[in-house]
C-alpha cells in the first residue's frame, strides 16, 4: 500500500476481537473468552498499526508489576506482508517498555528474535489429544473464595509476578472450570481448563508434584470428555511431558521461551501446564 499513511494506537475492545480472531487464522487456536482476561491484565496491551484507518498489523505487550512485559499476537495481515509494518509496530512497541520482555516463539522465528537481543532459555510443547477419561478425584474441587489467597499466591510463585485483575478473569471461564487439589485444608496446585476455538486448553496446571499435577489433569480433563485437550508444558519438567503422553497425547508443535534482559527464575518442577502461550 503505497503512500498510506501509517498510524498507531492500542486497540479498541471491537479491534482486539479481530487480533483474537486473526490469531485463530494463523492456527494459534486461542481460548473463546481469552481477550477479555487479556485486557484485565493491560487495558493498553493490545496495539494496531493502521493504513489509511484500516488495521494492518497487531502485536500485544502485556506489562506486570517490576517492569516486566511480555509479547504475543505478533501478526501482519497476510496481504502486508514484507512492506516493514509489522516491524514498524514492534520497534514502536519496544520504545514504551523500559524492562525484562518475554516471548514464546515459534521455532522457526527465534534467530528473528535471537537478533534483536532475545536470548532462548527453554523450550515448550503443545500436547493434543482426544481427553482421556479418568475418574475425578475426590482431592479436586472449584476453586471458592476460601481459595484464592492460596491460589495467587502459587500463581505468583509459578508465573514470577503478580496478576490478580487476570486471574479474576481467568478462574472464571464462561466455558470451562477452575479447580484446586486440596489435601490436609492446604492447596497444592491449581488449574484451568477452558474452551478454545477447537477443543479445550488446561492451563495453567501448577502443582506440588507429579501426583498433584495428574489429579487435577484427570479431573480437568472430564470437561472436554470426547473432544481434543491440549497442554502447553515447559520441556524442562520431564514430570509434565511424562503426564502429558500418559494421558495419550502427543506433541502438536514446539515453541521456545525467550527472554530480552533478565527473565523470571520459574519453578519449572511445579508448571505442568503453561497459562498460555500470549501472555507466559
Amino acid at each position: 500500500m503505497d503512500g498510506a499513511t501509517r498510524s498507531i494506537r492500542t486497540l479498541t475492545r471491537a479491534e482486539v476481537d479481530t487480533a483474537v480472531d486473526w490469531a485463530a487464522r494463523e492456527g494459534w487456536n486461542p481460548g473463546l473468552a481469552d481477550a477479555a482476561a487479556f485486557i484485565a491484565q493491560d487495558t493498553h496491551a493490545f496495539r494496531g498499526l493502521f493504513l489509511d484507518g484500516a488495521l494492518g498489523a497487531v502485536i500485544s505487550a502485556t506489562r506486570y508489576a517490576g517492569g516486566f512485559a511480555f509479547i504475543g499476537f505478533y501478526i501482519c495481515r497476510p496481504d502486508l506482508r514484507g512492506e516493514g509494518h509489522g516491524l514498524a509496530l514492534w520497534q514502536d512497541t519496544f520504545r514504551t517498555l523500559d524492562g525484562p520482555v518475554g516471548l514464546d516463539a515459534v521455532v522457526e522465528q527465534q534467530g528473528t528474535y535471537a537478533r534483536d537481543g532475545f536470548v532462548r532459555a527453554y523450550a515448550n510443547f503443545r500436547f493434543g489429544g482426544m481427553a482421556p477419561e479418568a475418574a475425578p478425584d475426590p482431592r479436586v474441587v472449584d476453586i471458592t473464595p476460601a481459595h484464592l489467597d492460596a491460589v495467587t499466591a502459587l500463581d505468583r510463585a509459578c508465573f514470577g509476578f503478580p496478576r490478580p485483575d487476570f486471574l479474576k478473569a481467568w478462574l472464571a471461564p464462561p466455558q470451562g472450570r477452575a479447580c484446586v487439589f486440596v489435601e490436609d485444608g492446604a492447596v497444592k496446585g491449581y488449574g484451568v481448563i477452558r474452551r478454545c476455538r477447537a477443543g479445550w486448553k488446561i492451563g495453567p496446571l501448577f502443582a506440588d508434584g507429579a501426583e498433584v499435577a495428574g489429579a487435577l489433569f484427570s479431573t480437568l480433563a472430564l470437561t472436554a470428555a470426547g473432544d481434543q485437550v491440549f497442554l502447553d508444558i515447559p520441556d524442562p519438567n520431564p514430570a509434565a511431558r511424562a503426564l502429558a503422553e500418559g494421558a495419550g497425547l502427543a506433541p502438536v508443535f514446539e515453541t521456545g521461551r525467550m527472554y530480552r534482559g533478565t527473565g523470571p527464575d520459574l519453578p519449572l518442577d511445579r508448571i505442568f501446564g503453561i497459562t498460555t502461550f500470549e501472555l507466559g
